[in-house]
């Protein structure tokens, strides 16, 4: 599993000319899902989301997570996460789950970071196509993939 962590002030999902959902301060997570993810993939990525200390403190430097500001949460699926380049120029996404294997684990992830966080996680809609509006606070942008843990 392969997420990129934005730190945003704010950021929305929109289909089809209508806003689906919306933050304030906290983190874009763009999530792809590949055929060889479990639940305990899952598990150590909400865990590691929800303490990864990039906010500022006082001081202004990185020393707060999500929980200690009590900020918010907006996931939306990205298979293209998932690009092969390795030959020519147009990606392969053969590494990317298909829909049957990919909607359970996402679903998955947005209800483990929720109960993690404590509070509700805002979504995308899986296999649509979005419009993502985001203000990049800092720039801060983390890439985790679970293959890489140690």
């Amino acid at each position: 599993m392969r997420v990129v962590i934005q730190r945003v002030s704010s950021a929305s999902v929109e289909i089809g000319g209508d806003i689906k959902s919306q933050i304030g301060k906290g983190l874009l997570l763009l999530v792809g899902i590949e055929d060889t993810d479990s639940q305990e993939d899952i598990d150590w990525l909400c865990r590691k989301i929800s303490g990864l200390r990039i906010f500022p403190d006082e001081q202004e430097v990185m020393n707060k997570s999500l929980l200690d500001i009590e900020g918010e949460a907006l996931v939306v699926s990205q298979f293209t996460l998932h690009a092969s380049t390795k030959k020519g120029n147009r990606p392969s996404y053969i590494q990317a789950a298909k829909p049957d294997v990919a909607v359970p684990l996402y679903e998955s992830f947005v209800k483990t970071l929720s109960a993690h966080l404590q509070k509700t996680v805002e979504t995308g809609q899986f296999g649509a196509d979005m419009k993502v509006s985001l203000v990049n606070d800092g720039p801060v942008t983390i890439l985790i993939d679970t293959k890489n843990k140690q």
